[in-house]
């Protein structure tokens, strides 16, 4: 079988497309970095190491690539005749595949003995396949035609590959834990794929991990910044961030076992997994990476804000998050624009009207709230 992915980057080749090889598909990656094409053409094959004590190396094979931007048709090609289509190139990619997708599908319709396929966008938001879908259907007339044969599943990826440099350009490094989850009702393949777990309804997933394991790295991250630590590691080593990192999550996890029903124990143990894999010394990541783009983080459909309003709805005041929210708002970035946006604002503008216009919230009491957390921690950003 043939799979097609968008994003040879390091998630497309050390979470996705070791997924894809483990279910024999020989994959061809998609992208417009030169050097990684380049190897994979050469090569077509690559290894992924975990970051753990084993060190285990594991060898991907089956695999070539192609630049989009200067093979546009063979990537068409590619797309006719794959059984199965994955993306893990960035939201703000998307649209700009868009097209080439439509007109690979197109192709692929031309054949009447191709069996149904499913577009699924592996990336780091809420609904990506759908936003994807919507997408391409604008660059396709017979849109109902194609349609009919091509399913767009929603999906939730999980597994931490920080950033990172080897003299071996395809050489990547992953942590051993790995979830990958599709809603199989938007399906229309009948592919299922070993590794992978399939839901009837993706919705609590997703917000388990987005109000889990994104709310808690980015903890880790601004409180560790706060204390004048470089990676999250290192970061954890504190038991003063650790303490801020548990008692996040202890709200976030309230709120998620009383909204999905999830098993109080089970949850527990997924928290514990969460914190061990933070604490990993074999991944060193940076914390001005995982801290980036404060103002995006602290938007209403985010990791912070979202679970602050769902608790207040619910009579919870999570005290913890609003300390952290409060630490958001005195990280200082100088190399990321949003950081450098985020202290514009407060320089020129009324504390409240900046959290208003950064959150969203309109509620005097929790806009209070945030305005105590962030001048409690002024003083130690200072």
């Amino acid at each position: 079988m043939k799979a097609v992915h968008f994003g040879a980057g390091n998630i497309g080749r050390g979470f996705i497309g070791e997924i894809l090889a483990n279910n024999d598909f020989e994959i061809t990656f998609i992208d417009v970095n030169d050097t990684i094409i380049d190897a994979l053409k050469a090569r077509e094959s690559y290894t992924i190491a975990l970051a753990d004590d084993s060190h285990e190396q594991i060898q991907i094979d089956h695999v070539t690539g192609l630049n989009n931007a200067k093979e546009p048709e063979a990537v068409i090609q590619a797309i006719a005749e794959a059984d199965i289509l994955t993306t893990a190139i960035g939201p703000n990619i998307l649209p700009r595949i868009a097209a080439l997708i439509a007109q690979g599908l197109e192709a692929r319709a031309q054949d009447t003995t191709k069996q149904p396929i499913d577009v699924i966008a592996c990336e780091n938001m809420i609904g990506g396949s759908t936003f994807l879908k919507s997408e391409v259907q604008k660059n396709l007339a017979n849109w109902q035609e194609i349609e009919a044969t091509v399913g767009f599943p929603d999906a939730a990826v999980d597994r931490i590959v920080p950033m990172q440099q080897h003299d071996d350009p395809l050489f990547v490094q992953v942590e051993p834990f790995s979830e990958w989850v599709i809603q199989e009702t938007g399906m229309k393949s009948g592919i299922y794929l070993n590794g992978v777990h399939y839901v009837a309804d993706l919705e609590p997933y997703i917000e388990r991990k987005l109000f889990s394991v994104n709310t808690g790295h980015a903890t880790v991250a601004y409180t560790g910044a706060l204390q004048g630590y470089q990676t999250i590691d290192e970061a954890m080593q504190d038991h003063l961030v650790v303490i801020q990192l548990k008692s996040v999550l202890e709200e976030t996890g309230r709120l998620l076992i009383e909204k999905w029903d999830f098993d109080p124990e089970e949850h527990e143990q997924y928290i514990e997994k969460i914190i061990q894999r933070f604490k990993n010394k074999y991944i060193s990541d940076a914390i001005t990476r995982v801290a980036r783009t404060p103002v995006r983080k602290l938007g209403t459909e985010e990791r912070f804000i979202r679970p602050v309003l769902e608790l207040e709805k619910r009579n919870v005041q999570p005290e913890h998050l609003y300390e952290t929210i409060g630490m958001i708002f005195n990280y200082h970035d100088p190399e990321d624009e949003q950081s450098r946006q985020l202290q514009a604002l407060l320089a020129e503008k009324e504390l409240s009207e900046v959290i208003t216009e950064v959150t969203g919230l309109t509620d005097v009491e929790m806009i209070d709230l945030i305005r105590q957390n962030i001048e409690k921690y002024a003083y130690v950003a200072a």
